[in-house]
C-alpha cells in the first residue's frame, strides 16, 4: 500500500468525531467490553440510543474494521485494535497526548 492510501485512508477514519473518540479510547483500554454506548455519548441526553447504535453498526464500527483499525466481534460486541493498529496508533498518541491543546469539538 503506498503513503498516499495510508494517508487516505487515515484521515477517512478520524473524519467523523466518534471513530476519534473510539480509537483514543482504545489506548487506554483495548478492548473496549460490550457497552454500545463506551464513550457515553447519550449522557447528555441529546442524543438518541438508538440513532447511536445505528450509526455505529452501520457506519463507524463497520468503516474502522474494513480499514483493519479494530477487530469487531458483532456477537459479544468487543471491540479490539486491529491488524493496522500500527499505522493509526502513533496519530492516536499524538491526538491524546495534546488533547488539552486541540480545538472544542476535535475530540
Amino acid at each position: 500500500m503506498n503513503s498516499e492510501t495510508i494517508w487516505q485512508q487515515l484521515f477517512d477514519a478520524l473524519s467523523a468525531s466518534y471513530r476519534r473518540q473510539l480509537l483514543v479510547a482504545l489506548l487506554e483500554h483495548n478492548p473496549q467490553d460490550d457497552d454500545p454506548d463506551p464513550l457515553d455519548v447519550t449522557a447528555d441526553g441529546e442524543t438518541d440510543l438508538d440513532v447511536l447504535e445505528i450509526d455505529l453498526f452501520h457506519r463507524h464500527l463497520p468503516k474502522l474494521e474494513e480499514q483493519e483499525f479494530i477487530e469487531w466481534d458483532r456477537e459479544s460486541g468487543e471491540i479490539a485494535k486491529g491488524p493496522k493498529w500500527e499505522e493509526i496508533g502513533p496519530i492516536i498518541r499524538l491526538i491524546h497526548d495534546h488533547r488539552d491543546e486541540l480545538p472544542d469539538g476535535w475530540l
